[in-house]
């Protein structure tokens, strides 16, 4: 009887034994597979990094070796190190670098980037490189020169000695404290180098985008929690100030702000309310409750939206955008002076299209932005000027003036013009001085822009 069981179980085993055997081969050879993919990609990008920065190099020197006048081969150069950088930019993201410091140098090829961007995209004719602007590319020439060297030599080291990136990203994701990759060690010796570099004067429209807000530019005095706590009550309209619980938030840092957390009207509800540090400005305003279905039409969600701003003492909005989405309303107001709209100066509303009321509330450009524009000058182009600019199949909808922030981050005075173009609905912002396109927007479908006047 034991035989004829062995004579059955014997095989069955077997067959699973070498089944076993198999998927686990499978298995080792897929993932040696996957290993091998992602080495090569690593590989790639690492060299295509190496390679790009020495191109930069090389492209820098170029834009440098012609004439000061020479403003089409100034362009083109210049276009060509953004086109560079952000080629680096992109490899740089590719490479196991996450847990590995390297964002000096990554800040060091942003702002490049964004330098010989927004250089090529003026008119070199008219406001030709300045005697700063040669100077900083003289000084990235020599910068990029020093990083295209160390990148070789990095380079030199994992070609010879057969280095693998699967190793970097293992040494970094040790728990060790001692990463003496070779690797690891080129990449530290790069971003050191760049830290030491001295800060260029990029000017003010490539350092505008990285100068932080920050609330020690606002007036007013630092707010107590108790002072949160009444403002909070006094937002609502109807809390307690002992009902509400105050959080501070980013002690000790450029963003120290507050949240104020309460109960709603009903059971269930929440509000939570963001204010900044100094003088205790409102940047947010969340109220939490289960929306239902809709029974509201649009301009009776606009009307609640404005009645609820000017009761909160948001004076001069005007509404530019209408978003329904779930049954909120989200509807963009900016400033509004004489007749120019002031986009920098932008407050968002979320309005419950079941039975109007505001439940949330995004004022952190209004607050950060607000008063930054003392006076607006009137564009020198007239309307029938402008509209010269647009394209010829271009079906205009409607117009204004608005004052936007550009590309070089300056604030310039527009004529915005809404229409449909292709099958689709774009705004165009033209400069009111100069008739140069300054922005073209597509605007998706659902959204409605300037029906709500």
């Amino acid at each position: 009887m034991y035989r004829r069981i062995s004579a059955v179980l014997f095989p069955i085993s077997a067959l699973l034994l070498i089944g076993a055997l198999i998927w686990g081969y499978q298995e080792n050879q897929e993932k040696n597979s996957i290993l091998i993919k992602a080495e090569n990609q690593y590989q790639r990008a690492f060299h295509d990094l190496s390679y790009h920065v020495d191109r930069l190099h090389g492209e820098i020197g170029n834009t440098l070796a012609v004439h000061s006048a020479s403003s089409p081969m100034h362009r083109k150069g210049l276009m060509n190190v953004w086109r560079l950088t952000s080629q680096a930019q992109n490899e740089i993201n590719q490479l196991p670098l996450t847990l590995l410091h390297f964002n000096k140098t990554e800040d060091f090829l942003s702002k490049i980037s964004k330098f010989s961007y927004q250089t090529a995209n003026r008119d070199l004719t008219k406001k030709p490189l300045t005697e700063s602007e040669l100077k900083n590319l003289k000084e990235l020439y020599k910068n990029s020169n020093e990083i295209s060297s160390e990148l070789q030599k990095v380079q030199g080291k994992v070609i010879n000695n057969h280095l693998r990136w699967m190793d970097v990203e293992s040494a970094m994701a040790s728990e060790s404290r001692k990463q003496d990759n070779t690797i690891i060690d080129g990449f530290k010796t790069v971003d050191k180098k760049v830290s030491e570099y001295p800060e260029l004067d990029f000017g003010p429209s490539v350092m505008n985008i990285y100068n932080k807000r920050s609330v020690k530019k606002l007036g007013g005095a630092p707010a107590t929690m108790e002072e949160i706590k009444k403002k909070a009550a006094q937002f609502t309209g109807y809390a307690n100030p002992s009902n509400v619980q105050v959080v501070e938030n980013g002690k000790g840092t450029e963003w120290p702000s507050f949240t104020a957390n309460l109960p709603g009207r009903n059971n269930g509800e929440r509000v939570s309310i963001d204010f900044t540090n100094n003088g205790g400005q409102v940047i947010a305003y969340n109220y939490t409750r289960q929306i239902g279905p809709r029974a509201i039409d649009d301009k009776t969600a606009r009307d609640h939206a404005s009645r609820f701003l000017v009761d909160k003492g948001y004076k001069n909005l005007e509404p530019i955008v209408y978003d329904p989405s779930d049954n909120i309303a989200n509807m963009t107001y900016v400033t509004k002076k004489s007749d120019v709209l002031i986009y920098p100066e932008k407050i968002s509303v979320r309005v419950a299209l079941d039975n109007g009321q505001v439940v949330g509330l995004q004022a952190t450009d209004y607050v950060y932005e607000k008063d930054q524009v003392k006076t607006v000058t009137q564009p020198k182009l007239s309307l029938e000027q402008a509209r010269k600019y647009l394209n010829p199949d271009f079906k205009e909808t409607y117009h204004r003036k608005a004052l936007i922030e550009n590309e070089q981050s300056e604030k310039v005075v527009t004529y915005e013009f809404g229409g449909r173009i292709n099958g689709s609905q774009y705004r165009i912002y033209i400069n009111g001085n100069s008739g140069a396109e300054e922005s073209v927007e597509e605007i998706r479908s659902g959204r409605k822009v300037a029906a709500l006047k």
